[in-house]
């Protein structure tokens, strides 16, 4: 086996793993399926593509790279930008067609399929808005460094992994550590008994859609980094996501980290067996593993 395949598939699965926590959140918070979670991943990262290249057109310093790397500081202060705007269609979404469901006490299927409604509209004005043509952060080409044990991995890749670790140990800490963490927590356990104690339910709600989708940006913009962007990247990671969320537990910060870590080595190991065509199969095949053996995940509890 090419060791190169492991660095593959963590970075991959890195960007999988940051998405997979706004799924598991949305998820044991709401209680529903968000098939519109992969459309925040390329409404993300377009954000950040016009946001960097508005202030690089301010100022063309922050356009000159950034030691080893291929960007200059127009891309970070651009993600900053993006994650407050992925994060504002979230509530938007929220506010015109979840919200008024779950005032409805509207079955889950109905939240199921809404959500699915709501990827096809963002993906179609994402599609209208930029066209389908690839777009890039940067097209300088960097020179991958020996990391030893026959592995290799550009500069902006190893900032990708030390990024996405970072994110995975702050969202943690806020989970753990912060009021409003122990609040999310509450409501994943019983919404409605949180509600009696004095939880701020629409607060946690707020909350879940912001921190999702600023994560998911995050990994918009890594993937865009990296490979390309474009607007149908979302959906090509919403089975990944899933498989991640489901195989990491419900509700487990870590465990969507690790399970994404997984899908993506896996994905990496299935194109070198099995061919490139076969991507999607594997991801689908460890979700629908993981609901027949052990349905709680790895962090998960047993219902």
């Amino acid at each position: 086996m090419n060791p190169q395949l492991i660095m593959d598939g963590l970075i991959a699965g890195s960007m999988i793993g940051l998405g997979a926590i706004g799924i598991t959140l949305t998820y044991s918070i709401l209680r529903f399926a968000n098939f519109a979670h992969g459309e925040m991943i390329s409404w993300g990262a377009y954000f950040a593509l016009a946001a960097s290249g508005l202030i690089g057109s301010l100022s063309g310093a922050l356009l000159a790279p950034i030691g080893p790397f291929s960007f200059g500081w127009s891309l970070p202060l651009g993600i900053v930008a993006a994650m407050a705007l992925t994060a504002g269609l979230a509530l938007l979404v929220d506010a015109l067609l979840f919200g008024p469901l779950r005032k409805r006490r509207s079955a889950i299927i109905i939240m199921v399929m809404a959500s699915f409604g709501a990827s096809l509209a963002l993906r179609s004005t994402l599609e209208f808005i930029f066209t389908s043509k690839p777009a890039y952060f940067s097209k300088a080409l960097q020179i991958a460094l020996p990391l030893g044990g026959g592995l290799r991995a550009t500069p902006d890749q190893l900032l990708s992994l030390a990024a996405a670790a970072t994110l995975v140990l702050a969202v943690h800490i806020m989970l753990t550590r912060t009021a409003i963490g122990r609040s999310m927590r509450a409501v994943s356990e019983n919404q409605q008994l949180a509600g009696v104690v004095g939880v701020d339910v629409r607060q946690v709600i707020r909350t879940v859609w912001v921190l999702g989708a600023a994560l998911a940006c995050i990994a918009g913009a890594m993937a865009g980094l990296l490979v390309q962007i474009r607007p149908y990247m979302g959906l090509d990671l919403l089975l990944p996501l899933f498989a991640a969320a489901i195989l990491g537990g419900i509700g487990s910060v870590p465990g969507a980290m690790l399970a994404g870590l997984i899908v993506g080595i896996a994905e990496a190991l299935g194109v070198q067996v099995i061919g490139a065509e076969w991507r999607a199969a594997v991801a689908f095949v460890i979700l629908v593993a993981v609901l027949l053996l052990r349905p709680q995940g790895l962090f998960g509890r047993a219902e």
